[in-house]
């Protein structure tokens, strides 16, 4: 697309230096996963953070922490010298209030206070707080001399690098209020707030599955320690206690982005409509890029051109840009849109050329249900009413949850036969048990038969005979 340029006499006619291009975007950050304003939005409209995760992290079921405890590297700290109002542990020994440690290599000595003079050294890598379990009181809370910046859970050296080992229920209270904002919570958002609790949770240990080590940068997430908590965001990790979500088995990647400019980009997880993102300040956005930025960036020489020829196809402006191709004096380049987005400096990488006249190619990602529930009934969202309607649903839903989602895990998850999971598990019409729908199958759960899982003929035999009201619940599965 040639830009602010009415004629041109020739193909070797370049843009002028200082030609403008106006691109014309959505959203801000990468798109993949949870929208941070759309889970605002879906909060403020009802929506339970159940309800979020599901729709933002299709194919995914709830799981528990498995490993509670991580280590978080402090990137701007190279010491240890720390004191605790009730004291501390270090090498098996007893630390008492008042005294200080400082550690060396593996060397730790314990002295007087802070600055005082040495009690006694011993071997530990590391210091920790009289109880190194979760969601403890402040005075356990160890503090480094001097800027008394306090901290949850151990410090020492891991490699040469300052780390903080911690339970991961307390990492995620340094991480909430650091990634998103505690004050939605006063605004309605506080089931948006729970939602991010678990996304922090499962992509931080999906990240070490992985064999990343964290940090405390976006590198990894942000995270704050005790100086960044919020009472707000506290209550939403404490709501939350070791959930997270599994795919195939294992932590799932969920990544999160603050604005999806109201479509999610898909990768890991199903692209979907995110109408929450509706109140996002950078749901829409235009950029002014200079020509001749442009072709020093894609390293094309003076620019000729510059063109979105493959989109996503989904939302305004031909969805997000999925190839883009710049024409210069000296040669052609293409990229992602991720890349361009980079080279560009832009919010996001869903954005168009104005006055690009050729459409680009779609290629379109799979996709998942708008609505919370896939447009089926969500009794979820209905959390308040189950035990006035059916006493005891409320905890047969849960019973009933955990075991779809420890079938899901065992029949390969969402690469096994039943595919992705569509909504989430609701009750039977007759409350006697729980079923789950999926892209190629559907599971039941009663108390009495467990939980199956029916796809292909067997299910199609299943529903003619006329379904769990008049066969009962599957005691076996069938997954052919």
């Amino acid at each position: 697309m040639v830009v602010n340029e009415a004629k041109r006499s020739s193909d070797d006619i370049a843009l002028t230096a200082g030609s403008q291009i106006t691109l014309i975007g959505h959203g801000l950050g990468h798109g993949r996963g949870m929208g941070q304003w759309g889970a605002f939005g879906y909060a403020r409209k009802g929506w339970s953070a159940q309800q979020i995760l599901r729709h933002y992290y299709g194919g995914t079921t709830a799981g528990k922490v498995d490993r509670p405890e991580i280590s978080v590297i402090l990137t701007g700290k190279n010491s240890v010298n720390v004191h605790a109002d009730a004291g501390m542990r270090v090498g098996g020994q007893m630390v008492a209030p008042g005294q200080a440690v400082s550690l060396s290599g593996n060397t730790a000595t314990i002295t007087t206070g802070c600055g005082g003079g040495p009690v006694r050294t011993v071997t530990a890598p590391s210091v920790e707080p009289i109880n190194m379990g979760p969601s403890r009181p402040g005075n356990e809370f160890l503090k480094m001399c001097g800027s008394n910046q306090a901290y949850r859970g151990a410090l020492g050296f891991d490699g040469g690098r300052v780390v903080n080992r911690l339970h991961i229920d307390d990492y995620v209270k340094g991480v909430i209020p650091k990634e998103s904002s505690p004050g939605w919570a006063d605004a309605g958002g506080a089931e948006a707030l729970k939602a991010q609790a678990v996304a922090a949770r499962t992509y931080a240990l999906a990240a070490i599955a992985g064999g990343k080590k964290i940090d405390d940068t976006q590198n990894s997430q942000v995270y704050g320690a005790v100086a960044s908590e919020d009472p707000r965001t506290n209550r939403a990790a404490d709501a939350t206690a070791g959930q997270i979500l599994r795919q195939g088995g294992q932590p799932a990647f969920t990544e999160f982005s603050s604005s999806t400019g109201g479509y999610t980009a898909g990768g890991r997880f199903p692209a979907v409509r995110d109408d929450g993102d509706s109140a996002s300040p950078n749901r829409n956005w235009t950029a002014t890029v200079n020509a001749g930025s442009v072709g020093a960036a894609f390293g094309v020489g003076a620019l000729r051109s510059l063109d979105v020829v493959e989109a996503n196809g989904l939302g305004p402006e031909n969805g997000r840009a999925v190839k883009v191709r710049a024409v210069g004096s000296s040669g052609t380049r293409e990229v992602s849109g991720e890349e361009a987005r980079t080279m560009l400096k832009l919010k996001s990488s869903w954005f168009a050329v104005q006055g690009q006249v050729a459409k680009p190619k779609i290629v379109k990602p799979p996709t998942g249900p708008d609505g919370p529930g896939g447009g089926s009934l969500d009794l979820g969202s209905l959390s308040s009413l189950p035990d006035k309607l059916i006493p005891g649903s409320s905890q047969l839903l849960s019973i009933g949850t955990s075991a779809l989602n420890g079938k899901f895990d065992d029949l390969g998850g969402v690469t096994g036969p039943l595919g992705q999971a569509i909504g989430v598990p609701n009750l039977t019409p007759d409350g006697a048990g729980v079923i789950q729908l999926f892209q190629r199958g559907l599971m039941l759960f009663s108390e009495q038969t467990g939980a199956h899982a029916l796809i292909g003929k067997g299910l199609a035999d299943y529903l003619v005979r006329g379904g769990q009201p008049v066969v009962g619940f599957p005691r076996s599965d069938v997954l052919r």
